[in-house]
């Protein structure tokens, strides 16, 4: 019998993993991934201040990327550098970190989980293996019990012939076309030679287009004078959380008893769809309470996703305004109002720590949309996130 299955291989299940054989290497652990890697084909970023020692400690195990000298934010209206320092993590370099730092008795990749129960799963070949604690730590589960919209993105990791010059990250140039959605540009100079190029949607609808959004960085390659080889990429379709029956959800995922912690557990920043904070910080919960029995476990679990949902209510709040209140042009007008705020609010809101005081700087001053139509966003329900699919 395995101690502790844990089924997702992706950014909370490799954490995980980690952190439960760091704290007990006695433990027998697997993580059952459906893929050929661990992670999949993903990037995931954090600012400093997201994570407390703890967790610096933990993913302080990768190779990542670190800018020490801020970020920068482009409006139509205004241009700012902030001071905080980023951070990002490449899949390949999570893979192999789980690799080489986990047991090989404990990566089970190829294996596509059917069915999940508090005492064990079931592999689609039919072969049953018994848990003491089972942790789903898939992906989100798009569902009608939830509302809101979607976050569509591609990005390209682009070499280019001559040094780019890049010396921080752009997070957001929402100087670009809108599109239909609130679009901007995301940049991350990797190397000397290399960048990260991310156009990102907050859309109505969850369709990924990828020969347009392939054109729109070729344009927005070539407005920045940026010329080179494509040597990889990514896509993906993320839901914005603006609301719904949390309840119904959960119970939609299964039989109780099974911990869940991942995404699809809803351990995510409802607006910006961030998830490494919280991945890091249920992987150390986790690791501290590796012993207890799975159905333990599972209640811990359930209280704190109920917590989660609780307390970011308020950047739900938010993304109703944003799909609801403003018309997609005009979208950006948001985001533009919410970067000139104090650098620690904007800090704490990403990190989803605001505070009273940060929630009522937020919402007070000249309204970047109509208050008509921020109050009946606030008061409806938003479409069903269910996802059609990319093309």
């Amino acid at each position: 019998m395995i101690d502790i299955a844990i089924v997702g291989g992706g950014l909370a299940g490799g954490l995980t993993a980690l952190a439960v054989h760091r704290a007990h290497p006695d433990l027998r652990l697997a993580v059952f991934e459906a893929g050929e890697d661990f992670g999949g084909n993903h990037r995931w970023s954090w600012f400093a201040t997201d994570l407390d020692p703890d967790g610096e400690a933990l993913i302080a195990q990768f190779r990542k990327t670190e800018w020490d000298k801020g970020y920068e934010v482009l409006f139509p209206g205004q241009a700012r550098t902030l001071a905080s320092s980023y951070r990002s993590l490449g899949s390949r370099d999570f893979d192999a970190t789980l690799r080489r730092l986990l047991p090989q008795e404990a990566l089970r990749l190829r294996a596509r989980v059917s069915e999940l129960a508090p005492d064990g799963l079931t592999l689609d070949g039919g072969d049953h293996i018994p848990a003491r604690v089972v942790i789903d730590c898939r992906n989100v589960a798009p569902s009608p019990h939830l509302r809101g919209g979607w976050q569509v993105f591609m990005g390209r990791h682009l070499r280019t012939d001559a040094p780019h010059g890049m010396a921080r990250p752009i997070v957001m140039d929402a100087r670009v076309a809108q599109e239909g959605a609130y679009r901007f540009v995301y940049t991350l100079p990797l190397g000397a030679h290399d960048l990260f190029v991310e156009d990102t949607y907050y859309a109505d609808s969850p369709v990924l287009d990828r020969s347009a959004l392939s054109r729109r960085i070729d344009d927005y390659c070539e407005q920045m004078g940026w010329q080179g080889e494509i040597v990889g990429g990514e896509t993906g379709v993320l839901p914005v959380i603006t609301g719904g029956d949390f309840a119904a959800y959960r119970r939609e995922l299964g039989p109780p008893g099974v911990v869940r912690a991942g995404a699809r557990g809803g351990f995510v920043h409802p607006l910006t769809s961030y998830t490494l904070p919280f991945a890091v910080e249920n992987a150390l919960v986790i690791a501290r309470e590796a012993k207890l029995p799975g159905e333990q476990l599972a209640a811990l679990f359930e209280k704190r996703a109920q917590d989660h949902w609780k307390r970011t209510d308020f950047y739900r709040s938010l993304g109703r305004m944003l799909f609801q209140g403003a018309a997609p042009e005009e979208r950006y007008r948001i985001f533009e109002h919410f970067y000139r705020l104090p650098e620690p609010l904007i800090e704490r809101f990403y990190a989803a720590r605001s505070t009273l005081s940060d929630k009522a700087r937020v919402l007070i001053g000249k309204p970047p949309i109509p208050i008509p139509a921020a109050v009946r966003a606030l008061l409806g329900k938003g479409a069903p996130l269910v996802h059609e699919g990319p093309r």
